[in-house]
């Protein structure tokens, strides 16, 4: 009789809580075009895809039990869909093909995501430059199940191709890539210098809650930080059981969340990601900005 009246207690403590988060939900609004920009990397300029002229695309951040409704323009040359990766239901017309010149509303009822997940254009050669964020805070009343971050920062591990990616190639997958990037910055390997290099700041003992998601269509990526290892926290939309490692191996579409306690010498550090294959390793730059205050 104890236990099941502990476990009514539990039931009834964790139902109040939902009702409490569906009580401060809000009802948020994002407008998407997708258009062609020109980018330079890897020495040269070609025209891609993007959502509001950026590379990776903008990140939509909201809390759990949020409804989303994202108005997608397309103001670009060929139909694009958006999916939405890990979100459990309530995506309306998640297969609707947005034509040029026309556009779409998503709407996106959260529940019990938590944490980071992501979107992306359906057809694989879309895919490679329309992407982004998609970042589930907790509601206002609820705190993380583990040491309350300094500060939170969305990693996309994204890559590049010398080749134009149209509509004449986009029933298949693009092939191996020419270059990799870290929310969009391919880094200091590919021998060109006007390329650019991902730079994260931190403060000395400052605690980051680092979102990782591997956007790249057909490599398992290795991702680390020099000298530091992470907390592992949640994955793909939920919270997990807390592990530790030095490095993380992400699979297609695999998005990790991870602490990490920026306790080491006061310098700057490499971040690396590489494909499982080992070719065309990037680079970052992890920074410290501050020394401790003894």
């Amino acid at each position: 009789m104890g236990s099941e009246k502990q476990g009514f207690i539990w039931l009834s403590g964790l139902l109040f809580l939902n009702i409490l988060a569906l009580s401060t939900a809000e009802v948020l609004y994002y407008e998407f075009f997708l258009q062609e920009s020109q980018f330079t990397k890897l020495c040269s300029t070609k025209s891609i895809l993007t959502v509001n002229g950026s590379f990776p695309g903008p990140e939509i951040r909201v809390r759990r039990g949020d409804t989303v409704f994202v108005n997608v323009h397309n103001q670009g040359n060929h139909a694009v869909s958006l999916k939405w990766e890990g979100v459990k239901d309530s995506i309306d017309g998640s297969n609707e093909l947005i034509q040029p010149g026309r556009n779409f509303t998503y709407e996106i009822e959260l529940e019990d995501e938590i944490g980071t997940l992501w979107w992306h254009a359906t057809s694989a050669w879309a895919a490679a430059t329309v992407h982004g964020a998609f970042v589930i805070l907790p509601a206002a009343n609820e705190d993380y199940p583990f040491p309350a971050p300094t500060s939170d920062q969305t990693i996309i591990l994204g890559e590049w191709f010398r080749e134009e990616l149209t509509e004449a190639n986009q029933t298949i997958a693009p092939g191996s890539a020419d270059a990799y990037t870290i929310n969009g910055h391919p880094g200091e390997t590919y021998g060109c210098s006007n390329d650019t290099t991902y730079e994260m700041q931190v403060d000395y003992e400052g605690l980051y809650l680092v979102r990782v998601i591997n956007a790249i269509a057909n490599e398992t990526m290795v991702f680390g930080v020099a000298s530091h290892s992470f907390t592992i926290v949640g994955q793909s939309g939920d919270y997990s059981r807390r592990s530790f490692t030095n490095s993380l191996t992400l699979a297609p579409a695999q998005v990790v969340d991870v602490l990490l306690c920026a306790n080491q010498n006061v310098g700057h550090y490499y971040i690396t990601a590489r494909p499982s294959s080992g070719a065309h390793i990037t680079n970052g730059i992890l920074r410290y900005t501050t020394t401790s205050s003894l």
